[in-house]
C-alpha cells in the first residue's frame, strides 16, 4: 500500500464528523491492504504504531528540513522499516543519526506525506480515527462480526494482531483465539453517569464498587510465576515486587486478576495517583475483577459470580463493594468511597460479562464533578478536522495580585458552533501569534468542569487540572471573578 493512498484516507476522515463516513473510508482503505500489511496500516490509522514510542519529539521533527518530492512513490512499509531503524538507534551520535534517516526519508515524501509523517511523530495526528472506529473498519473489510473482532482484540491484545487474523482466516481465525495466561488481555472500560442513581437505573441489579485512583493493572499468576501489566498493557513487573509477592501468596494455582495498585500514607490513606504512578515503593494491590480462577476462565461469567470467586481468593485485597438494585444503598457505598479519600464508585450490572472495546452501560463510574470558573490565557491552532479554527485553550486561576496563573489546557466539550465561536473571540483579544498558539487578553471567562487537581512542578501555581472539559464561556462574569488559584489548590489531598 502507497502512504499516500493512507494519508489521503485519514485527511478525509479527519474533515468529517460522521462515525459511519469515518468507518466506510477506512474500510475502504483496508481493503486495498494484504493481509502482512494489516499490523501496520491499523497501528499508522490510529496513530500508535507497532514500535510505539521510539523517542522522537518535536526537537528533532522540528529540526529537521527537508524540500518535498512531487510524486507519490513511498510505501506504508518503508515508513514502518523507518520507524523501527530510528528505535533502535541510540547511543553517542544516536540524535544526529536519526535526524539524518528522518532528513532523507521526509524528502522522498510528498507534503501531504511529510506533515503526516511529522503529526506521527509527535503524536498530534488527531485525524478522529479512534481505536473503535478503526476496529469496526477492520470488521467491514474483512467482512468478519464487529463482535467477533473485539473479542479477539480483547483476548490478544493487539488490535493489528486481529486485524491480520480477520484479514487471513476470516470468522474461524477469530473464534480460535482465547485467553492465555501470560498474555495480557485489553481491559473493560467505564462510561460515566452523573449520579448512582441514574447509574442503577441503567445497569438493574448492580455491583457498586470503590472507585480508587491509582495504577490499573491486570496481573497473571501461573504457578509460581507472575507477572503484571499496565492499562496499556506495558509490562511492569520488576517494578512492583510487593504486588509480585501478594499475588503469588493467593491461594490459586492460575489467576487472572484486573485491579489497582494503589500508595498508601503511613496513617492507612491513599496518596494521589501521580505519586503512586511517580514512586512505586510502598505500594499495594487491590483487585475488582477475576478473569480467570485455577482452569476456569471467567469472562463470559455473569459478574456477581466473579466478585464471589474474586472474594474467596483475594480475601482483603478485594476492592469493596455492594451489589444492590437500591440506589439509596448504593449511595452509601458512595459515601463510603469519598470518606476513604477515593475518587468515587463504578456501579456495574451485576450479569454483565467482561467486555473489551467500547465504553458500553454495563460499566459505569460516579464521581464528584467540580466546576469553576477560569481565564482563557492563550488559544492554540487546530489541527485535523480543527484546522482553520483556534481549539485548545489554555486557562488561568486568579491570583491574589490580579494577575492570572496557569493551571491546564484542554480541547474537551467543545461543539463545532463552540469552535467557530470561540475562534472570532479570542481572534478580537489577540495580543501575539506565533504560529502554534494565539496569547490573548485575559478577559474571557470559561466555566470548566475537572475531577479533581494534581500536583504540577510546570505550572506556577503548582497544581494542574485533571480531566478538564469546557461547560460554557460565561459572558455574564468578569476576570476580576474567576475562581482563585487558592481555591484549587485547597483540593489537593
Amino acid at each position: 500500500m502507497r502512504l499516500a493512498d493512507l494519508v489521503a484516507a485519514t485527511d478525509e476522515v479527519a474533515a468529517t464528523s460522521a462515525r459511519k463516513a469515518k468507518t466506510e473510508r477506512l474500510a475502504e482503505l483496508l481493503r486495498m491492504a494484504d493481509a502482512d500489511e494489516m499490523t501496520v496500516v491499523v497501528g499508522l490509522l490510529s496513530g500508535d504504531p507497532r514500535q510505539g514510542r521510539i523517542g522522537v519529539g518535536w526537537a528533532t521533527v522540528g529540526g529537521v528540513a527537508a524540500e518535498p518530492a512531487e510524486a507519490a512513490t513511498i510505501a506504508v512499509a518503508e515508513l514502518d522499516e523507518l520507524l523501527s531503524e530510528i528505535a533502535v538507534t541510540r547511543g553517542e551520535g544516536s540524535a544526529g543519526a536519526r535526524a539524518g534517516m528522518l532528513r532523507e526519508f521526509l524528502g522522498r515524501c510528498t507534503a501531504p506525506g511529510a506533515d503526516f509523517v511529522r503529526r506521527l511523530l509527535i503524536g498530534e495526528l488527531r485525524q478522529g480515527a479512534n481505536a473503535g472506529i478503526v476496529t469496526d473498519a477492520v470488521a467491514k473489510a474483512a467482512e468478519v462480526p464487529a463482535a467477533a473482532l473485539r473479542r479477539a482484540v480483547m483476548l490478544s491484545g493487539d488490535l493489528g494482531a486481529a486485524a491480520t487474523i480477520a484479514k487471513r482466516e476470516g470468522r474461524a481465525g477469530l473464534d480460535a483465539v482465547t485467553l492465555e495466561l501470560q498474555r495480557p488481555i485489553q481491559p473493560m472500560l467505564a462510561s460515566t453517569a452523573k449520579s448512582v442513581a441514574d447509574a442503577i437505573t441503567e445497569t438493574g441489579e448492580a455491583s457498586v464498587e470503590w472507585k480508587l485512583d491509582g495504577i490499573r493493572i491486570q496481573a497473571h499468576k501461573h504457578g509460581d510465576q507472575v507477572r503484571v501489566w499496565t492499562r496499556s498493557l506495558r509490562e511492569i513487573t520488576s517494578g512492583v515486587p510487593e504486588v509480585v509477592k501478594i499475588v503469588q501468596a493467593l491461594p490459586a494455582s492460575s489467576l487472572v486478576l484486573d485491579g489497582e495498585v494503589l500508595g498508601i500514607t503511613d496513617e492507612g490513606e491513599p496518596v494521589a495517583s501521580q505519586d503512586t504512578i511517580s514512586n512505586r515503593s510502598g505500594v499495594a494491590p487491590f483487585f475488582f475483577d477475576l478473569l480467570h480462577h485455577d482452569g476456569d476462565d471467567l469472562l463470559d461469567a455473569p459478574l456477581r459470580e466473579r466478585r464471589t470467586r474474586l472474594t474467596t481468593v483475594a480475601g482483603d485485597r478485594a476492592i469493596p463493594g455492594l451489589i444492590t438494585d437500591d440506589p439509596v444503598a448504593g449511595q452509601a457505598v458512595l459515601g463510603q468511597a469519598l470518606a476513604g479519600h477515593h475518587e468515587g464508585v463504578m456501579v456495574k450490572a451485576a450479569d454483565s460479562p467482561y467486555q473489551a472495546g467500547r465504553r458500553g452501560k454495563t460499566w459505569r463510574k460516579v464521581k464528584p464533578v467540580h466546576t469553576f470558573d477560569l481565564v482563557v490565557l492563550a488559544v492554540e491552532h487546530g489541527s485535523g478536522r480543527r484546522e482553520g479554527w483556534l481549539s485548545n485553550i489554555h486557562m488561568g486561576a486568579r491570583a491574589a495580585d490580579g494577575s492570572f496563573v496557569m493551571v491546564g489546557k484542554t480541547f474537551k466539550g467543545m461543539t463545532d458552533e463552540t469552535l467557530r465561536w470561540q475562534t472570532e473571540r479570542f481572534r478580537e483579544l489577540e495580543i501575539d501569534d506565533n504560529g502554534w498558539q494565539v496569547t490573548v487578553r485575559p478577559e474571557q471567562v470559561v466555566e470548566i468542569a475537572i475531577d479533581g487537581v494534581q500536583r504540577s512542578s510546570r505550572y506556577p501555581g503548582g497544581v494542574a487540572l485533571r480531566f478538564a472539559r469546557v461547560v460554557r464561556y460565561r459572558h455574564d462574569k468578569p476576570s476580576a471573578g474567576a475562581d482563585t488559584i487558592e481555591t484549587l489548590q485547597a483540593l489537593q489531598r
